[in-house]
């Protein structure tokens, strides 16, 4: 694979704009394990390290403190091992002193392994910053690690010596279809939209799954290989996923785990008795931490109040784990390839395609011109009653300009057919929501699918539809 910084624009333009800057500046990189983090940074930066430096994992506070002094010495004479952070931060101070006045870029990788219990290294880094690199105009302080949780809590949203004192802080989210299109092409695979997709459904857009494809093999062998054949790579990424990034990963877990069946979401309240958990702060820390992570989303449904909110687990790795390898004891040959031609799999396709319409929700408003439009995505559910049979909207957009888009989302291989009997079930359910919500803003029938429609009577009436080439814009 070549080592090629693929997308990332946005943050690529961010971090050159803050080490450009003509003051100090302690930028906090995060994001979900295997994302890209540490390959960003050194891909936009090269070498101009003045100092940078890898935690270690599982070691003492002892053996971090050697590896500090050998950092050290890639840079400077450093014979002694400092005795402790205070000492190491010091040392790191009378250094870069000792430097002619340029920008001075620290790269601090792995940062949550340093904290060992008592290591004192979160004070050390706060006397640091804060008596004598923010005085300054020339540091700037970068750090990321693998334990999202410990970033979020000790270094962005800490309430210590650190309140405040990070400027900067840039989340690296996974790639969007482009983003894994542009991949596939730099590396020399063949792969068509659809195949894309398919594989965006199962892996979601993490690079580094995405380096693990072999380019002789079809998107459906590659997930064969890495996910269900004997030793496969990714078997038990699911919960070293989760372990590595939070610092009790079991409450995350129990989370997810309830969330995995509920297609539409649960509240807060549905959560605390799904997983006996305690309604407290820590219960909240860890809703936001995988909401930070990006494997949850919060909304509030359409008509309901904040109070309803309802959180969702949108991350595709996770769904297609819970659908098809939690469970599954035993490696089959050819288990993925075999499952595609079950019902089972037409159905996952269908629900993996929904959210993924979710995290292209951006491509989505531009197709249909309205990005420029105040717009709330949320969806819609009723149970029914003595009058109307009950009926759901996974995606709608609710937007300023008194217009609501009733979206529905197929995914086929081939274009979709709205036949009568299907144009009738679409206005039932838009009569339906217009009744029950009392809503008087204008009803727009929005298709997102994948291969197009077919052309006919009822395809014709709707205004817009949107393919899968849209979203990958």
């Amino acid at each position: 694979m070549k080592e090629t910084l693929i997308g990332r624009e946005a943050e690529k333009k961010r971090l050159l704009q803050y080490v450009a800057s003509d003051k100090s500046e302690f930028i906090a990189v995060y994001g979900r394990r295997r994302v890209g983090k540490t390959f960003l940074i050194k891909q936009v930066l090269g070498q101009n390290f003045a100092f940078s430096i890898t935690g270690m994992a599982n070691v003492t506070n002892k053996e971090q403190l050697k590896n500090f002094q050998l950092a050290m010495q890639r840079y400077c004479d450093c014979p002694d091992i400092p005795k402790d952070w205070l000492s190491a931060f010091q040392m790191l101070e009378k250094y870069l002193d000792s430097l002619d006045k340029c920008t001075k870029i620290i790269f601090i990788d792995e940062m949550p392994w340093m904290d060992g219990k008592g290591s004192g290294f979160v004070s050390a880094l706060e006397h640091f910053w804060n008596s004598w690199a923010s005085y300054r105009t020339d540091i700037k302080l970068i750090v990321c690690g693998s334990s999202t949780s410990w970033i979020l809590n000790k270094i962005i949203n800490n309430r210590g010596g650190l309140h405040n004192r990070v400027t900067h802080q840039i989340l690296v989210s996974p790639f969007k279809l482009r983003e894994c299109e542009s991949f596939f092409k730099t590396n020399g695979f063949g792969y068509e939209r659809e195949e894309i997709a398919e594989c965006y459904m199962a892996m979601g857009g993490i690079p580094y799954y995405l380096t693990l494809f072999e380019q002789d093999k079809s998107v459906a062998q590659n997930i064969d290989a890495l996910c269900f054949s004997r030793g496969a790579e990714l078997a038990m990424e699911f919960d070293n996923l989760y372990s590595s990034l939070f610092k009790r990963a079991n409450n995350h877990i129990a989370i997810v785990n309830a969330l995995a069946s509920k297609g539409m979401g649960m509240t807060r309240l549905q959560l605390l008795k799904a997983t006996g958990s305690v309604n407290n702060g820590n219960f909240t820390t860890t809703l936001r931490e995988l909401e930070q992570c990006e494997f949850i989303r919060s909304y509030t449904p359409f008509g309901k109040t904040k109070k309803d909110a309802l959180y969702q687990l949108i991350d595709q790795f996770s769904l297609f784990y819970f659908k098809y390898m939690k469970d599954k004891s035993s490696a089959q040959r050819q288990y993925w390839i075999k499952m595609q031609e079950t019902p089972s799999y037409a159905n996952w396709c269908g629900y993996a395609f929904e959210i993924l319409c979710l995290h292209h929700i951006d491509m989505i408003l531009s197709a249909l011109g309205i990005s420029g439009i105040r717009n709330t995505p949320c969806s819609w559910s009723f149970t029914g009653d003595s009058t109307s049979k009950g009926s759901q909207i996974d995606l709608l957009i609710d937007r300023a300009d008194k217009t609501i888009n009733i979206c529905e989302m197929k995914y086929t291989r081939h274009e979709f057919e709205i036949t009568k009997d299907y144009d009738n079930i679409l206005h039932n359910k838009i009569e339906t929501f217009r009744k029950t919500t009392g809503t008087r803003k204008s009803l727009m029938l929005t298709m997102i699918a994948a291969a197009g429609l077919q052309d006919n009577l009822y395809s014709r009436r709707l205004q817009k539809v949107v393919t899968l080439d849209d979203l990958f814009a």
